[in-house]
């Protein structure tokens, strides 16, 4: 880190120089120069003091890194920070406790400042819209809270599909549906699907962060969208519990196409919602649930 420029303005050389020509050449005082450019009288001194004899490159800014930094770490420690995240490609908490434990002595926000200067932390893309976070609602009715969520599947070594999974938390009804390729367009397409099938309306969706259900997901769902916490997977944690049972009962069989593996979940969903038993609702399936709490006449 050899520049830490106060400013990137191009245009300042540019202007400290004219400042410079308008006080020396053309005879104007240092507060008329000041106004003129809307700066104070102090900053044309300065730019006065450090102006070269020649004015043709004009005035540079200069670098404001300090002449000292006795707080500064070691280039032993920075070193050994860049080695431990290029070894593990772990997060800035990890290689801390690593360094810990190798008794090196260093904030965990040294770390992070450490990676971020030497371009080993991803930026966030300018083009990811950010998520507006709703508090989590109670599920007492039929589709209070609906869980969605995403399984990925290698079909062969060159291939692989994606799993559609939802859940119902209140009656633990269940829809899944197997896709050859993930967006937020064929989320909306699940959602779609799955509001056919169920016999009760889906009032809130929730969601981890994956692409396929972005802001504009959400924009274009036409129900109310939370995403879960960050790093919180128990805030999904039914469809994660339905995901590892379709794994085990339903998708260990290899299928050669999506087409093959949708007639199988066709098969599977009628016995996960209305033969098999779940602890979660007293032994009851989903749909004697649904009917127990909407009970037909």
């Amino acid at each position: 880190m050899e520049d830490m420029a106060y400013t990137t303005n191009p245009f300042l050389p540019r202007v400290r120089t004219s400042a410079v020509i308008l006080v020396k050449n053309k005879g104007w005082t240092v507060r008329k120069t000041a106004r003129y450019l809307g700066v104070s009288p102090g900053t044309i001194s300065k730019w006065l003091n450090k102006s070269p004899d020649d004015l043709r490159k004009g005035i540079p800014t200069l670098s404001s890194r300090p002449k000292t930094s006795p707080n500064r770490i070691s280039k032993d420690i920075e070193n050994a920070i860049v080695a431990e995240r290029l070894r593990t490609k772990r997060c800035g908490q990890v290689i801390h406790y690593q360094l810990q434990k190798r008794g090196v002595r260093v904030s965990l926000s040294t770390v992070h400042r450490t990676l971020k200067r030497r371009g080993l932390i991803k930026k966030r893309s300018p083009w990811k819209r950010r998520h507006t976070y709703i508090q989590r609602p109670i599920a007492v009715n039929l589709g209070d809270l609906v869980e969605a969520d995403t399984i990925h599947k290698m079909i062969d070594k060159s291939s692989r599909m994606y799993v559609y999974t939802l859940i119902d938390l209140t009656s633990r009804w269940a829809f899944a549906w197997a896709s050859d390729k993930i967006s937020a367009g064929q989320s909306l397409k699940f959602i779609k699907l799955a509001r056919n099938k169920s016999s009760f309306e889906f009032n809130c969706i929730q969601t981890d962060h994956g692409p396929e259900f972005s802001q504009h997901f959400s924009e274009r769902l036409g129900i109310t969208h939370r995403h879960s916490r960050v790093r919180k997977p128990n805030d999904n944690g039914h469809v994660e519990r339905f995901n590892r049972t379709l794994k085990e009962e339903c998708l260990n069989r290899s299928y050669a196409s999506v087409q093959n593996y949708n007639k199988l979940l066709k098969e599977y969903l009628p016995f996960y919602n209305e033969e098999r038993p779940h602890m979660g609702i007293n032994y009851l399936t989903p749909l004697e649930m649904i009917n127990k709490v909407f009970p037909r006449s």
